[in-house]
């Protein structure tokens, strides 16, 4: 296997993870409402994930488990993602906001500040910040 297929491999295989982790958010509450599949499909095409996967994906949630990145910018980026996907169909259940915590977590964030992180994540979403002004809210950590 060339170095490049290598890298290839391992960037689809992380952004596939990232995938899963949110619609294990849309799937928290039991069904995935017309907004989160609307979401879904969106960062699907965003990710490169092609229908047959997502399909699987939703299928076999279980199987697919959060790999969390080194840089503090990419756990963010995806932490925005995340959020997102809570809001997609303007409702934040608690199922939601239980699983997000634990994602957070799973990201690498720090346990102590990981309830302070969710409800920033919250605000900044709720507040419409874009992707870079969700991450600069967050200089501070």
């Amino acid at each position: 296997m060339s170095l490049s297929n290598l890298y290839t491999s391992k960037f689809k295989s992380r952004n596939r993870d990232h995938f899963a982790a949110i619609v294990r958010i849309a799937l928290a509450d039991g069904k995935i409402s017309n907004q989160e599949q609307a979401f879904i499909n969106r960062t699907a095409i965003n990710l490169e994930i092609d229908e047959s996967e997502v399909a699987s994906i939703i299928e076999n949630i279980d199987n697919y488990p959060i790999n969390p990145p080194v840089s503090k910018k990419v756990r963010l980026e995806r932490l925005y993602d995340l959020a997102r996907m809570v809001f997609a169909d303007h409702i934040a259940d608690e199922e939601e906001k239980k699983l997000i915590y634990r994602l957070v977590i799973g990201l690498g964030f720090d346990l102590n500040q990981a309830n302070s992180i969710v409800e920033k994540s919250f605000e900044e979403i709720l507040k419409g910040s874009d992707e870079d002004e969700f991450i600069s809210a967050f200089s501070t950590l």
